[in-house]
């Protein structure tokens, strides 16, 4: 057991939209990453999806609103609830989700990462 600074395992990510495993418990995971611009769209049918805005400015795309974050707000996408991630600027994030969970749910492009890495 010990502790950790998300803001020095942030420090080993380099790349927009490829999220890091930081820590896994009770076969969830926490994911940190970078993002800027505009992800797919796209849903996870078994799993919900939680989103911790660490610093910047993140808006959530779903079909019927947008959600608009700032550090320190946290959104969870329900389940089956088709969602984009859109970032102007750099925004770091916290993600906690399944261990089963793909960055892009079910549908595959070029920003899906299936085998993520520990840092």
């Amino acid at each position: 057991m010990s502790k950790f600074s998300l803001l020095e395992k942030f420090e080993k990510v380099k790349e927009y939209w490829d999220p890091k495993i930081v820590a896994e418990f009770n076969d969830q995971q926490m994911r940190i990453a970078r993002l800027k611009g505009e992800f797919v769209w796209h849903s996870h049918d078994e799993e919900d999806e939680v989103f911790m805005v660490l610093e910047g400015d993140l808006k959530i795309e779903l079909r019927d609103q947008v959600i608009s974050m700032s550090a320190g707000e946290v959104f969870v996408v329900p389940r089956g609830v088709e969602h984009r991630p859109v970032a102007a600027n750099e925004v770091k994030v916290l993600l906690i989700e399944p261990a089963s969970t793909v960055n892009t749910g079910s549908m595959t492009s070029e920003l899906t990462r299936s085998d993520l890495e520990k840092i």
